[in-house]
């Protein structure tokens, strides 16, 4: 990989660990449901009338925006804001990658490799050891909301896998835009039903810089900006050269949240996430260090 494109994937790393950073900024004073909406309706427009859909049959389209965007995000915003610091979430959510497998066994007949097994048990021992810390920093409902939402980007990732097979070249950046716009009335929809009217004139009275800056950050930044550079790594390289980047997502999360939100880890919680890192760690490269000894 060229030094350009490493910089590239550096450059993803620190804007989707900063994410979680703006995520918990623009919870201050809005509601998370309505944030999502918010997002995914500056995300969606104007750039839907400049990016041609893609080749994905709308029943797949539809699929991925409810899943990947909806209920990933929904989960997301909502464990943040009901008690799960965002640190522990960068790390949290990156558990996506076993959920992923797993279905990916059952649906489309992938197999399971040693290094997969091995990674998903030491992960597994660091989520138990981190979902067992409940305490003023953390809530149970905060972390299994993030779950749910590790497991809804799993199965999009899925439904990406097979809307894509077979289908000609195109800019990820339209699947991107086009599968936030499905996203946008169903956000709206939960967000006046679960948060209500009332919800709604409170963050609008509210509404602030730092509130706007995490809406611009979202949309352009996060989503625009970092899945147009990840799209561009995975057109020129193999995604087994691409993955190991998202690794270091936890750790600049982490990292960002003790130097800007003041979080901090007990001495247990940090040795589960120890755990969950070696996992994601042997999940990614584990049969590349057999395959060279």
């Amino acid at each position: 990989m060229r030094n350009k494109d490493i910089g590239l994937g550096l450059i993803v790393v620190t804007i989707w660990g900063l994410n979680f950073i703006a995520i918990k900024v623009g919870l201050q004073d809005m509601p998370p449901l309505l944030l999502a909406a918010m997002r995914f309706t500056i995300v969606t427009f104007p750039a839907i009338f400049f990016l041609k859909r893609p080749p994905v049959p709308w029943r797949w389209l539809i699929a991925l925006g409810l899943t990947m965007n909806v209920g990933q995000f929904a989960f997301l915003f909502m464990g943040i804001k009901y008690g799960m610091p965002a640190g522990l979430a960068s790390l949290t959510h990156q558990s996506q990658a076993f959920f992923t497998l797993g279905i990916a066994v059952i649906f489309l007949g992938e197999r399971w490799r040693w290094n997969h097994v091995a990674g998903l048990a030491l992960a597994a021992c660091g989520m138990a050891v981190i979902g067992l810390q409940q305490n003023t920093s953390m809530t149970a409902l905060g972390f299994w909301l993030v779950l749910c939402a590790s497991i809804s980007w799993a199965i999009g990732n899925v439904i990406m896998r097979k809307a894509t097979q077979g289908v000609p070249p195109f800019s990820m950046l339209s699947l991107v835009i086009w599968s936030g716009a499905v996203a946008i009335i169903p956000f709206i929809l939960l967000s006046f039903f679960l948060e209500g009217p009332a919800a709604w004139f409170t963050a609008f009275e509210l509404f602030s810089w730092p509130t706007a800056a995490s809406l611009i950050y979202l949309a352009y930044c996060a989503t625009m900006v970092g899945y147009g550079l990840w799209g561009r790594l995975l057109s020129r390289y193999p995604a087994g050269k691409v993955a190991p980047f998202a690794l270091l997502v936890p750790i600049v999360g982490m990292t960002c949240a003790v130097l800007f939100l003041g979080e901090s880890l007990s001495i247990w919680q940090f040795f589960g996430a120890l755990l969950v890192m070696a996992g994601l760690a042997l999940n990614v490269f584990g049969a590349r260090w057999i395959k060279n000894d």
